[in-house]
């Protein structure tokens, strides 16, 4: 047999001719069995979004697309262990947290987090009103003590995060990013992204408001108009999209308005796979849609910008 004349490289070498992997954002949440949200929707949003995900298992969620059951934390120490075993591999570009399960885990996950202070973190709190009484507190406290001082941007819908920073708020009028934003920096976070601001309708449109801030002030938001259809996932879909792009090196106000982009089409394109809410479609710019003559095109690049549905005369962009 000829030896090949061009063998293999091997060693240094074969890594040097490899292609630079994705930037790598490791993300802490729950096990969602209906895949609309959790390590699913956050696995298949940061794929969408041209990075590489690391999932960490903290919680496993019983639930469907329609309402949450019941849920298993995960102990803290196999948290732990899930994460140091890839830290000790890969090089991460960025964070990612969700749902942590309990208050021993937000104590673990926040000491891995110390270790890494120089990574950008974008935390998600979503409504745990499904939670247990006896644990809801005790994990709002720990990741309001613990997760709030670590995270770059603090990702929630307007009352989420008005019960969550601002528990005691009694004026009439609800509070601002701005005072969101105020009310998070006192616990270390530079800034909030607040999603579902309720602005005046318009004779028969009623817009919402989505909107970057700092304790400065607002920085940069989008308005959309709201209908009535009900995602779940959302929330996981824009924090993940929005911790994939600042991993790739993406300038924050840049980044929220691709993210709030991929969202909002996310959405449009969504599907309802079973009797309860509709999912968002994170791989929408992969299917081929019709032309104008009722032919099929290539799909979309993921990644980079993503096309405005008013751009071709479509319905105006919506998020919820």
């Amino acid at each position: 047999m000829n030896p090949d004349p061009q063998a293999a490289p091997s060693g240094e070498d074969a890594a040097a001719a490899e292609p630079p992997a994705p930037a790598c954002v490791m993300t802490f949440n729950a096990s969602d069995p209906s895949g609309a949200g959790g390590l699913a929707g956050d696995v298949s949003t940061i794929a969408a979004m041209g990075a590489h995900a690391l999932p960490i298992a903290t919680a496993i969620v019983m639930r469907d697309t329609a309402e949450v059951f019941d849920t298993h934390e995960l102990d803290d120490e196999l948290v732990v262990e899930q994460a140091r075993s890839v830290l000790e591999d890969v090089t991460i570009a960025g964070w990612k947290v969700g749902f942590l399960g309990s208050a021993d885990n937000v104590s673990a996950v926040a000491e891995v987090l110390s270790d890494y202070a120089d990574i950008p973190l974008v935390a998600y709190m979503p409504g745990l009103s499904w939670l247990d009484e006896d644990k809801q507190q005790p994990y709002l406290d720990a990741f309001r003590e613990l997760i709030l001082p670590a995270t770059e941007v603090l990702v929630g819908s307007h009352k989420t995060l008005q019960d969550f920073l601002l528990p005691d708020w009694d004026s009439e009028r609800p509070p601002s990013a701005r005072e969101l934003a105020v009310a998070a920096a006192e616990h270390g976070t530079r800034y909030v992204l607040v999603t579902g601001i309720a602005l005046p309708s318009k004779g028969t449109e009623q817009y919402i408001d989505n909107v970057l801030a700092s304790a400065q002030g607002a920085l940069t938001g989008e308005k959309f108009e709201r209908f009535e259809t009900t995602f779940v996932g959302a929330g996981d879909t824009l924090s993940a999209a929005l911790a994939a792009l600042l991993a790739a090196g993406s300038e924050l106000q840049a980044a929220v308005g691709e993210a709030l982009s991929f969202l909002d089409q996310s959405l449009d394109a969504g599907f309802r796979p079973g009797m309860g809410n509709v999912v968002p479609d994170r791989f929408f710019w992969a299917l081929p849609p019709a032309d104008e003559e009722g032919g099929e095109s290539g799909p979309e690049e993921p990644g980079g910008d993503f096309e405005d549905p008013k751009d071709k005369g479509g319905a105006p962009r919506r998020v919820h």
